[in-house]
């Protein structure tokens, strides 16, 4: 039983930053590995990166690498996506998902793989 809620969308220029927030709902939360997508314009859905419920370890699409950064507050119940040297085609909406088997020791990068959707909040990159 999971909530997703994303938040931290916005403008930003090209070459800025901004850092996204998912906030989790239920206790079973810190068991499970979270996951960021984003669909563009005329474009489908597409991984972006991915954490282990842990935090031990992460995955990142090629295009998001050295750029863009998962983190997790257990704590908090919050996932987190920061994301520098922004580029226009970074634009998007961007969702979080949570994948619901239990202290997975590996990172999901599909989508089907995942169990719990965010209804995503809206990032624009301006050149």
């Amino acid at each position: 039983q999971v909530q997703l809620l994303e938040s931290g969308g916005g403008l930003v220029q090209a070459g800025g930053s901004l850092r996204l927030s998912c906030a989790a709902s239920g206790r079973t939360f810190t068991a499970y590995a979270m996951g960021w997508f984003r669909q563009a314009p005329g474009k489908e859905r597409e991984f972006v990166a991915a954490i282990t419920w842990n935090g031990d370890t992460t995955a990142y699409a090629d295009s998001v690498k050295g750029r863009f950064t998962i983190s997790r507050d257990n704590a908090k119940n919050t996932v987190y996506l920061q994301m520098n040297s922004r580029k226009p085609e970074d634009t998007g909406v961007y969702v979080c998902a949570a994948f619901s088997r239990s202290r997975w020791s590996t990172v999901p990068t599909r989508e089907y793989e995942y169990d719990y959707w965010g209804q995503g909040t809206q990032v624009t990159v301006s050149s």
